[in-house]
């Protein structure tokens, strides 16, 4: 059965599998029908190494064999895409495995769920984004790391396996520099599985035909080799990326990306929450001609998990940082607390089987110039809602009236035209501008490629780079 499994996945590649793809067969085989205690496999590969090509093919098979599987992703917009690409349900991971329960008070708490497979393999597709520190107040995690979470979850029951597949050259995680969930070593030093791992690198000689890819490549092997030397880009004069120098024609490019029925399917990538707030005004404003400050239409990104405006039996869960969401109608704007709230009904993109939801959302949050609303600012809205609720003499009462106020829980949001290359990790868009900021050539590092290499990814089909000199291109012929 285990080499009918093997063949299974090379046929169902629709192509002539690569060495790596032939070795990472061979892996999954034995992976699948291993009997070793916790079996984790972490497949790691690079933008056109056929990574997506062999998780699609082996999921097939593992469909028809009639072994249980999950997929799954960090990101609303990376389980939509892991779904199309397989042609299964794919899962956002913290929406799968966390339980929400809602005491008679009205107050959410958030714990680790009960897993009831067993005998099945878990796959968690861009697990470079896969933090292992304690979150933050603004998470929906608890104490516990995401990593912890997930190891606990998947092999809480007997028989589960877990693949991790992601690509090392992306961004890892906020403030960490590698990504724990790829590391190896981390893996087997802070958890009780046998762990095995292996690295595509060889590109398939179709994905060479993408210049985008081809690019990518490059870059990819700047940062393993640790060199930043110039020329970044391979292209032919009229390919798939373009510097884009002139702003009238950059204005033409803009206007054609954003007004059309998949305004969605176009992205600009920048270098900071400062840089994409500019982005975004100008866009709404010249190329969108909206007028008011939030109008039906807008899209939106929640950047703080947001847990109160969902019904409990709602598929989504919860509405997390980084979903997109769609303003359907707008109802009012109001000043409450010392900030501003608007009331809007609200489509979420990347789930479109949910039905609309009114929602109040915090208009302080869009202009601000970091991720989300400043702690400070958080701090004060705390503030001047229990100040509200001083005739409540016991403090306990006043934190569980917080708990459950409306204001205190309006989305934080932005709009999502432009934004920082974090925040789209996991998504692909058709048609990517990206903006490097005033990052100087003497400046380039590591990170910086990292930084390029990730942004780069994002593009299916166009990529258009602004403020890049030509010395970044190198101009082939493909006659």
């Amino acid at each position: 059965m285990s080499a009918k499994l093997n063949n299974s996945i090379l046929s169902n590649l629709g192509f002539k599998a690569t060495s790596d793809q032939e070795l990472v067969a061979n892996h999954l085989d034995s992976f699948t029908f291993s009997n070793t205690n916790n079996p984790v496999y972490i497949l790691k590969g690079y933008a056109g190494t056929g990574k997506t090509s062999m998780i699609s093919a082996y999921v097939e098979s593992l469909a028809n064999i009639s072994t249980n599987f999950v997929l799954l992703a960090p990101t609303g917009r990376a389980a939509k895409v892991l779904s199309k690409y397989t042609g299964h349900i794919a899962h956002t991971v913290h929406r799968y495995i966390y339980f929400y329960m809602t005491s008679k008070d009205g107050i959410t708490n958030i714990i680790l769920g009960p897993n009831k497979l067993s005998k099945t393999i878990f796959i968690i597709d861009e697990s470079s984004m896969i933090s292992d520190t304690s979150q933050n107040n603004n998470s929906v995690f608890g104490n516990n790391s995401l990593l912890d979470d997930i190891i606990t979850f998947v092999f809480s029951n007997k028989g589960n396996k877990l693949l991790l597949v992601g690509d090392t050259a992306q961004l890892p995680p906020v403030g960490i520099n590698l990504s724990p969930a790829l590391d190896i070593e981390n893996i087997k030093r802070a958890y009780s599985v046998t762990s095995y791992e292996f690295e595509m690198k060889k590109v398939m000689r179709q994905a060479l035909d993408s210049e985008i890819l081809r690019s990518a490549t490059n870059i990819r092997q700047k940062i393993e080799e640790d060199k930043i030397d110039l020329p970044y880009y391979i292209s032919s004069e009229e390919g798939d990326i373009e510097i884009i120098n002139d702003t009238h024609y950059f204005g033409e490019l803009l206007m054609e990306s954003f007004t059309d029925s998949e305004s969605d399917n176009a992205i600009i990538i920048c270098r900071s929450n400062k840089n994409a707030n500019t982005y975004n005004q100008q866009i709404r404003s010249r190329i969108l001609f909206r007028e008011s400050e939030v109008e039906a239409g807008d899209l939106m990104m929640v950047v703080k998990n947001n847990y109160f405006w969902l019904e409990k039996d709602s598929k989504s869960g919860f509405i997390a940082n980084g979903d997109i969401i769609r303003i359907v109608r707008y109802r009012n704007t109001e000043e409450v607390h010392g900030f501003r709230f608007a009331d809007v009904d609200i489509q979420l993109v990347d789930y479109p089987n949910e039905k609309e939801i009114t929602v109040k959302i915090l208009l302080d949050t869009i202009d601000a110039t970091t991720p989300g609303l400043p702690e400070q600012e958080n701090k004060k809205l705390f503030k001047n809602l229990e100040d509200s609720y001083m005739n409540y003499s016991k403090r306990r009462t006043r934190l569980n009236k917080i708990k459950v106020n409306p204001y205190y829980n309006a989305l934080h949001v932005k709009f999502s035209y432009a934004m920082t290359c974090h925040k789209t990790q996991g998504g692909q868009w058709k048609n990517v501008f990206i903006d490097k900021g005033f990052v100087k050539k003497d400046n380039h590092d590591v990170e910086f490629l990292r930084w390029l290499y990730t942004a780069t990814t994002r593009a299916t089909n166009k990529l258009n780079l602004i403020g890049f000199s030509n010395d970044y291109f190198k101009i082939i012929d493909n006659e």
